[in-house]
């Protein structure tokens, strides 16, 4: 029987960076050197769950959202609780090409009868335009194909909210300022990002990529 691959969107993202990354990790489980890992954005994705699940329980969504996205806030709670854990998440197989598809979403629209994902990112700057698609599009793909693979009808976009900060109070209270982003959606493109991806692990290592500091460096020490 074939081995069947996992995939996640984060891998998927990496293949999109550089190939040949991707194919050290995947296919001799040679990773990019980790620094230490940031805990304030972890941190901060908890509380806004939190924030966002108050709200659920109201079917509102939050003041600061009201009127600027579409649809509201999935309300069966179990059901998000198992897309939100890797272990339990959405996941999609497709037998042809031995691929899983896993990944766990932040938050979920219900628009009508279809769905949507809506995902919490933080940074220290308001986001630059045209960065949303290029950083996140394939991520918010890949959860509209697992979605729709999984019987949830999905809308043609999803949502990005970013919380940035904005200034301190005298009290030591960090203030942020939030701002929604809209990102067209097309499963069928993470459908053939994961048919590229399969491709390129079943044949030789791509040749060093011009614009990967990783690859520049293991260049440069004889990789």
């Amino acid at each position: 029987m074939k081995k069947i691959i996992r995939l996640s969107p984060s891998s998927l993202n990496l293949f999109l960076e550089c190939p040949r990354c991707f194919w050290l990790q995947m296919n001799e489980n040679i990773h990019r050197p980790r620094g230490i890992f940031p805990s304030l954005p972890g941190g901060m994705d908890l509380v806004i769950k939190d924030y966002f699940d108050k709200y659920r329980e109201k079917d509102e969504l939050p003041p600061e959202l009201q009127g600027k996205i579409e649809g509201k806030l999935l309300h069966d709670h179990n059901l998000l609780n198992r897309w939100r854990n890797w272990r339990t998440g959405l996941e999609f197989t497709d037998e042809s090409l031995g691929v899983t598809l896993f990944g766990a979403l932040d938050d979920c629209l219900q628009i009508n009868d279809k769905f949507t994902p809506l995902d919490y990112k933080t940074r220290g700057s308001a986001p630059k335009e045209g960065d949303s698609q290029k950083y996140y599009g394939n991520q918010l793909d890949c959860y509209s194909l697992m979605l729709e693979e999984n019987g949830y009808p999905v809308e043609k976009f999803g949502y990005l909210v970013y919380y940035y900060p904005e200034h301190v109070e005298e009290n030591g209270t960090v203030i942020f300022n939030v701002k929604p982003v809209k990102l067209n959606l097309d499963p069928n493109r993470a459908r053939q990002t994961l048919k590229n991806a399969i491709k390129l692990l079943s044949g030789p290592i791509p040749p060093h990529h011009t614009e990967c500091e990783y690859c520049i460096w293991g260049r440069n020490n004889g990789d």
